[in-house]
């Protein structure tokens, strides 16, 4: 059953929270796809900021280029701001107890106040020295887990966009995932070590583009499979993580395998 796994979408973003680019293919280090939630945002208490609680950030997507540390922030075809991102001083950011993120302040104000205006209360834009991601930096989610889930909570479909999974396939039965943890995985020319169920938070509950809770995912989730455990404890549960063991390309269209369980 493993090698009729195919994978459909790869989703990144350099800003964490905005919203997500879908690449061909990326290439997959042991802190992530490269160029993926490089940026992110903290308020004053160091509190790390997501689309979560601030519908201000969807709509809004971003770009950079590692050349020549240009990051831009656009609006459709309108670009908000951009600019050459320098660091500042250095700053260290709890990730919801589970790690520490070593990242630089941006050093120029206008990119805190920009977004500062956008969400309503006073922000910093950092710098990761790596990625900010929240667990593991791989998440995998099978486009058969998310039908599934609409089959049961009788709707026509679910845009999967809402979970902003890094890698979606193709195959094999609803929530296949979740019997990969401790298993090693061949993804593309990468090899990845799944790991423990990705508990889901309101923001998926918000429409991908519009930023508008429209659909109530997490009571969709609970009532069809209850609540489970994981590194946040008891909630509901959608997709797994994974730990990068060998970097490698991956592509739309690559095959997915399970090698072999550790």
């Amino acid at each position: 059953m493993s090698s009729d796994l195919t994978i459909t979408r790869l989703s990144i973003t350099p800003v964490k929270g905005l919203a997500l680019h879908h690449p061909d293919a990326i290439d997959l280090t042991r802190q992530g796809a490269a160029g993926d939630r490089l940026f992110y945002l903290v308020d004053d208490t160091g509190r790390l900021q997501s689309c979560t609680r601030n519908p201000g950030l969807y709509g809004l997507s971003a770009s950079y280029d590692t050349q020549s540390r240009r990051l831009e922030v656009t609006r459709g075809d309108e670009v908000l701001l951009g600019g050459v991102i320098e660091p500042a001083e250095p700053v260290d950011t709890d990730m919801w107890g589970l790690h520490t993120i070593s990242a630089d302040a941006v050093a120029d104000p206008a990119w805190s106040g920009f977004f500062s205006d956008l969400i309503g209360r006073r922000v910093r834009l950092l710098m990761a020295r790596g990625a900010a991601h929240d667990v593991h930096p791989v998440t995998l989610l099978g486009t058969g887990s998310v039908e599934e889930l609409a089959r049961r909570a009788g709707v026509h479909d679910i845009d999967s966009r809402r979970f902003r999974m890094l890698i979606e396939f193709s195959g094999g039965e609803p929530h296949v995932e979740d019997s990969w943890e401790a298993t090693l995985l061949e993804v593309g020319d990468a090899l990845v070590l799944g790991g423990g169920p990705v508990q889901r938070c309101a923001a998926t509950t918000r429409n991908p583009d519009s930023g508008a809770v429209d659909l109530q995912t997490l009571r969709m989730i609970r009532n069809y499979r209850g609540l489970q455990d994981s590194v946040f404890g008891l909630g509901a549960n959608l997709g797994v993580y994974g730990k990068v063991v060998e970097p490698g390309r991956v592509s739309v269209g690559d095959r997915l395998r399970v090698r072999s369980a550790t």
